[in-house]
């Protein structure tokens, strides 16, 4: 209470603090007014798109190593002997697997597959035995009724015949048909070829499907007339030929009903198929 009789107003009796105004000294010796820092930009958290990026650029690194060192054993396997080449993936068996993802990469960006031809040539005749020589993946045995001996160099399927294929185990005169398919490599090619003579029966056929380049005289590959010759005098006698396909040629071969002597034969050269890097 106040003297008049009055309650106390107690919004008067607290009395606001004023700030005394700076003098010029203070004011010049202070530090300036921080101002409001902006806010900063949130980062960009990363998704899964980047992270497929990311792996997509290590998947065509890691491409592009598995095709160095295919073209490179591409090349070896034209160059070399059979039981170089035997000796080379028998040694060193993870070889043959870097070279058919290889080969199977190339063959992804082929419109037609030589092997699809010759699985629906052997559809119409169920009943013959093949000889798959270079047989890879096994991919004819597998679209196929027939009974397919699957030879190649080396594989992990113990359904294929692991061997040199100019010396298989089959008996001769054992099968119908004999099939190269894009596997005449080798600078003894021709020894495949006497091969497959001695396990094929009388009249037996023999099928050969080969990059189109490699009977190109034009650009530097073998004259066909010359490898029509040379199989001719082996023991063959040519039906068929089909020059259709851009990226490949097939031709048909029966063997003669009786051996005949063989003379020397002068085998042309098939030159490398070098696959081009992608």
């Amino acid at each position: 209470m106040t003297d008049g009789g009055k309650p106390d107003n107690p919004s008067r009796k607290r009395r606001r603090k004023r700030h005394k105004p700076q003098s010029r000294s203070e004011s010049a010796n202070s530090p300036p007014p921080q101002l409001p820092l902006p806010h900063p930009k949130r980062r960009k958290i990363e998704g899964p798109s980047t992270s497929k990026n990311q792996l997509g650029f290590l998947q065509k690194m890691r491409m592009r190593l598995s095709g160095g060192h295919f073209r490179m054993l591409n090349e070896k396997l034209y160059t070399c002997s059979g039981s170089e080449a035997f000796n080379l993936f028998k040694n060193e068996p993870e070889l043959f697997d870097v070279y058919h993802a290889g080969y199977q990469e190339q063959m992804v960006h082929w419109p037609q597959q030589p092997v699809n031809t010759i699985a629906k040539w052997l559809r119409n005749q169920s009943s013959l035995k093949v000889a798959d020589f270079g047989c890879g993946n096994a991919t004819l045995a597998k679209s196929v009724k027939n009974k397919v001996f699957s030879i190649d160099l080396v594989s992990n399927d113990p359904s294929v015949i692991a061997c040199d294929m100019a010396h298989t185990p089959l008996d001769s005169s054992s099968v119908d048909v004999a099939v190269f398919c894009l596997s005449l490599m080798g600078t003894n090619y021709s020894n495949y070829l006497q091969e497959a003579k001695r396990v094929l029966k009388p009249s037996g056929w023999l099928l050969i499907a080969e990059v189109r380049s490699r009977f190109d005289p034009n650009t530097g590959g073998a004259d066909p007339e010359k490898f029509f010759e040379a199989v001719s005098q082996l023991g063959f006698s040519l039906v068929s030929k089909d020059f259709s396909n851009k990226m490949f040629v097939l031709f048909y071969f029966k063997k003669a009903k009786k051996d005949s002597q063989v003379e020397s034969i002068k085998w042309p050269e098939l030159k490398p198929c070098i696959y081009k890097r992608r």
